[in-house]
C-alpha cells in the first residue's frame, strides 16, 4: 500500500482538517496544454490516446508536472461505458462524439446489457494502475463516470445534443423503455467504477452533466435515483483507506440537498451557486468541491487572483471545499492563467485552516 504524500484532497472530501483547501481542475489533462496536443497527435487520434495505457498515463501526468495540483484524474472519456456496449463509439471532426448505433427502437433497448468490464474496458483498469504506480503516493488518484442519465442521453440523442428532444420523448412516451437503459447504466457504472477503485483509484466522481436539464420531478427519477444507487453500490474502503466519492450535477443547484442525500461524501457545485450559500444548505452533511466560472481563466492573473479570493472567503474558515471549476477547463485557456489560479487557493486558503483572521 503506497502512503500518499500529500492526502489533503481525501481528508478534505471526508471534512477533516488540512493545513489549506486542495484544488484540482476538471479536465486538468486537456487541449489547453501544448503538451497534451503533442501526445495527442503521437498517439493519432483522441480514442487512440484513452484507449492506450501509456498514452493515458503521459497525459494524466502532465498537468502535475506544470502545476502544485492537489489530486491527478485518469485520462479516460465518459463513453468509453457505452462504448464497450457495442454502441459504436466515434469522434466526428469538430462535432465531438458521436455513436453508430443509437438507442432507437424498443428491440435494441431490449438487446441491451452490461459489458464485461474486465474484458471491454481492460485498458481503463490497466490506465489506472500505470498511473498509480507513476504517481508514486504523490498525490491522489480520481477515476470517474458519466451519469446514467447523461450516458443514455449520448446513447439516444446519438451524440451531443442542444435540447435533447429524442430522449424527453422517450421520458414522456416510454418511461419504461428509459428505465431499463438506466438500469443497465447503473449495473455498469457501479462494476466500472468498482474495477476502477480495485485497480488504485482513491476517490471516485460521477458526472451528471446533463441532469440538469430535466425538470425537477424527473431528475429525481431519471438521474438521482441511479445515482444514489451508484453510491450505494460503491466500494467505500481499499487497502484499509476510505475512497471518497463526489456527485456533480451541472445546473443542479436547486436540488443540493437532494444530491447530498444520496449517501455522497462530496457535492461538485458548477459556478452558477453561491458556495457559501450551499455550505450553509449542506454543508453540514458533505463536502463541496468548487466553484469558479471556467471563464474567469481568460482573465488577467490579478482579476483571477480575486475571483479566487472570493469563492474562498464564501466558503469561509474550516474544512470540507476542494478548489474546482464550476466545469471543466476550456481548450483555449492559457496554462499560465491555470498556474494563477493553483498558486492563489494554496495562498489565500491557509489563513481559513489556521484559526486566524482571514486576510
Amino acid at each position: 500500500m503506497t502512503i500518499l504524500k500529500n492526502d489533503t484532497f481525501i481528508k478534505a472530501l471526508l471534512r477533516q482538517p488540512t493545513p489549506y483547501t486542495p484544488v484540482w481542475i476538471m479536465r486538468q489533462a486537456g487541449r489547453y496544454l501544448p503538451e497534451y496536443n503533442a501526445t495527442r497527435k503521437r498517439a493519432g487520434s483522441f480514442l487512440g490516446l484513452a484507449k492506450n495505457p501509456g498514452f493515458a498515463t503521459e497525459v494524466t501526468l502532465q498537468p502535475l508536472e506544470r502545476f502544485p495540483l492537489d489530486a491527478a484524474i485518469l485520462f479516460s472519456d465518459i463513453l468509453t461505458v457505452p462504448d464497450a456496449m457495442g454502441l459504436g463509439l466515434y469522434f466526428a471532426e469538430g462535432e465531438g462524439p458521436k455513436f453508430e448505433r443509437p438507442l432507437r427502437e424498443e428491440a435494441a433497448v431490449n438487446k441491451l446489457a452490461v459489458p464485461d468490464i474486465g474484458s471491454t474496458l481492460r485498458y481503463v483498469t490497466d490506465a489506472v494502475s500505470q498511473i498509480r504506480r507513476a504517481l508514486g503516493g504523490r498525490v491522489p488518484l480520481i477515476g470517474f463516470s458519466g451519469s446514467p442519465y447523461t450516458l443514455a442521453c449520448y446513447m439516444i440523442e446519438g451524440g451531443g445534443s442542444a435540447d435533447f428532444r429524442t430522449i424527453k420523448t422517450m421520458l414522456y412516451e416510454r418511461p419504461d423503455l428509459l428505465h431499463r437503459i438506466l438500469d443497465i447504466n447503473a449495473q455498469s457504472v457501479i462494476a466500472y467504477l468498482n474495477a476502477r477503485i480495485e485497480a488504485g483509484a482513491q476517490a471516485v466522481m460521477i458526472f451528471d452533466t446533463w441532469g440538469g436539464s430535466l425538470p425537477a420531478a424527473a431528475y429525481r427519477e431519471f438521474s438521482l435515483a441511479y445515482i444514489q444507487r451508484i453510491v450505494a453500490g460503491l466500494i467505500k474502503t481499499c487497502d484499509g483507506a476510505r475512497v471518497p466519492n463526489i456527485v456533480f450535477t451541472k445546473g443542479g443547484g436547486l436540488w443540493l440537498e437532494d444530491i447530498a442525500a444520496t449517501g455522497c461524501d462530496a457535492v461538485g457545485l458548477d459556478w452558477t451557486c453561491d458556495i457559501g450559500a450551499a455550505r450553509a444548505r449542506v454543508g453540514g452533511k458533505v463536502a463541496l468541491q468548487g466553484n469558479l466560472d471556467p471563464m474567469t481563466l481568460f482573465a488577467q492573473p490579478e482579476a483571477i487572483r480575486a475571483q479566487v479570493a472570493a469563492v474562498l472567503a464564501s466558503y469561509g474558515h474550516g474544512p470540507g471545499h476542494v478548489f474546482n471549476l464550476g466545469h471543466g477547463v476550456s481548450q483555449f485557456t492559457n496554462p499560465d492563467h491555470v498556474g494563477a489560479l493553483v498558486e492563489a487557493v494554496h495562498e489565500f486558503s491557509r489563513p481559513y485552516h489556521s484559526g486566524q483572521a482571514a486576510h
